[in-house]
């Protein structure tokens, strides 16, 4: 059973840091893409993040550009996001996402992505 399972989350003021990660098990196969999401209460998933396999490029969602860093850790199948200078509007639940193939065009479809995980809830206050 594969299981994407996301950890790192929790409370912090406004200008501050949190580092997520997200532990990939379950497979006997390689994931491809793997991406950070998140929700907001009473607003729609949004893409933060996305790496390919071999993390040798990243893409990431207008509101964190320079914010955010998303990595992963092949051998250990787990992917992480840096989050730094957080602000009030990036209070969300964080769900790691993954794919067996490589990121499409647009990287933020939802629905591209196979196995996602529970979501971590991530509070930033002023």
């Amino acid at each position: 059973q594969v299981q994407l399972v996301e950890s790192g989350g929790g409370s912090v003021q406004a200008g501050g840091s949190l580092k997520l990660s997200c532990v990939v098990s379950g497979l006997t196969y390689p994931v491809v893409c793997m991406a950070w999401f998140r929700q907001a209460s009473g607003k729609q998933r949004e893409g933060v993040a996305a790496i390919p396999e071999e993390g040798n490029w990243q893409l990431y969602g207008d509101s964190v550009k320079g914010r955010f860093s998303i990595s992963r850790d092949k051998t250990e199948n787990t992917l992480f996001l840096e989050m730094s200078s957080l602000k009030p509007e990036d209070t969300a639940i964080y769900y790691c996402a993954a794919d067996r193939g490589a990121c499409s065009t647009p990287w933020n479809d939802q629905t591209w992505y196979e196995y996602w995980g529970q979501g971590t809830q991530v509070t930033v206050s002023s």
